[in-house]
């Protein structure tokens, strides 16, 4: 398996528009992320879960030139805007892309590109098949690859995570249950979000973010979801524990 960071930013990105802080004025490029997403190539799949507003500039950065499906943890804009762009996929593919979602996220998704699902629809729009995922305690199959739903709370909105094998993506989330927990025990690798120092109504803390990963103990564990509040990366990453890392985006991980 080998998973890319595509994004690694909060909604606003980093730099934030119009903000002159350190962390948004930085020219390392580990400072710079786009709107979180990431690509899983696993069993000769190509997958990419959540496409936010940047999803165009991740495919074409990242060198991807085939999708096999699309996952969405939630539906907010900063994870969803970019799915116009799987036309891309679909001209080149000639296919279908198969979209997984909650059934929530899926009606979220027909409402704002109602132009996708219409009856008649405009020439060139993107095609997609929709995937309802129906529970969150059993594992689904994408496509000969299976997968377990992630569950957990971003705020008051249920959001997904998922696990690939011993990969686990969890981002937007601020509680996550005993029964996830248990989910996320004995990983290789953990991905969780870790917006800032301070406390948030719906985003782990850095703090908070730790202690979750210091109890399930992963093989290591990422960081993602990030925002310029949090600081420089080089700074911030000195002193994290070993096996806890930043993400950056464009990073490469292999399992």
């Amino acid at each position: 398996m080998q998973v890319t960071f595509l994004g690694t930013g909060t909604s606003s990105g980093v730099p934030m528009i119009g903000c002159t802080c350190e962390v948004c004025r930085s020219l390392d490029h580990r400072d710079q992320r786009l709107r979180v997403s990431v690509h899983v190539q696993v069993d000769g799949r190509s997958l990419v879960i959540d496409s936010g507003p940047d999803f165009r500039q991740q495919m074409l950065r990242a060198h991807i030139t085939h999708l096999d499906a699309l996952l969405f943890t939630h539906e907010h804009k900063d994870h969803t805007a970019g799915l116009d762009d799987i036309r891309a996929f679909n001209f080149r593919q000639k296919t279908d892309m198969p979209v997984f979602g909650e059934p929530r996220v899926l009606a979220q998704l027909q409402q704002e590109f109602s132009y996708i699902f219409a009856e008649h629809k405009y020439p060139g729009v993107p095609r997609v098949r929709l995937h309802p995922i129906e529970r969150d305690d059993v594992p689904f199959d994408v496509l000969g690859v299976p997968v377990q739903p992630l569950r957990a709370m971003h705020h008051k909105l249920p959001v997904l995570g998922y696990r690939i094998g011993g990969f686990c993506y969890l981002t937007d989330a601020n509680h996550i249950s005993l029964e996830t927990r248990e989910l996320l025990r004995g990983a290789d690798v953990i991905v969780l979000n870790a917006l800032r120092h301070e406390q948030h109504i719906s985003h782990f803390t850095l703090a908070q973010a730790i202690n979750v990963l210091e109890e399930v103990q992963p093989k290591r564990a990422y960081l993602t979801h990030i925002s310029h509040q949090l600081g420089r990366h080089q700074a911030v990453e000195a002193d994290l524990p070993p096996w806890i890392r930043l993400a950056y985006d464009g990073l490469k991980i292999e399992m």
